[in-house]
């Protein structure tokens, strides 16, 4: 699943820099699957004072799972999301989507979601061929 970049923007980006608010849009139009679930998880930390919020319902076909593939696996992907929302990104088991406040990245939580014990007590078999 790659980014469809309009003409006009791959010619700035030839030619220059481009804007985080282009790149992002790029992002939003191209994996719009991706766009809705990072945007809910973040929607969803700004109704409450939690540390974090997740999403983790698998998504309905695999083009779904390869758009939060693309989205979270590519750092300037992922970096203009967190950057864009204010927020930083987890991931795990190739569909759950957490947005933690940034002020909780050095907690307990947040380092025990990205943790190598967070990712095999988040395993399942349903997921193994995820």
């Amino acid at each position: 699943m790659s980014l469809d970049v309009p003409a006009a923007l791959l010619e700035r980006a030839e030619s220059g820099a481009v804007t985080d608010a282009e790149f992002v849009d790029c992002v939003r139009v191209s994996l719009p699957y991706a766009w809705e679930i990072v945007s809910g998880v973040v929607a969803d930390l700004g109704l409450s004072e939690a540390e974090m919020a997740d999403h983790e319902i698998p998504p309905p076909s695999e083009a779904e799972r390869g758009q939060l593939l693309r989205a979270l696996a590519s750092d300037a992907i992922r970096g203009g999301l967190e950057r864009h929302f204010g927020v930083k990104l987890a991931f795990q088991n190739c569909h759950r989507v957490a947005a933690f406040r940034p002020s909780a990245v050095d907690g307990a939580r947040y380092q025990a979601f990205v943790s190598p014990r967070g990712q095999l007590l988040n395993q399942s078999p349903e997921l193994r061929d995820c």
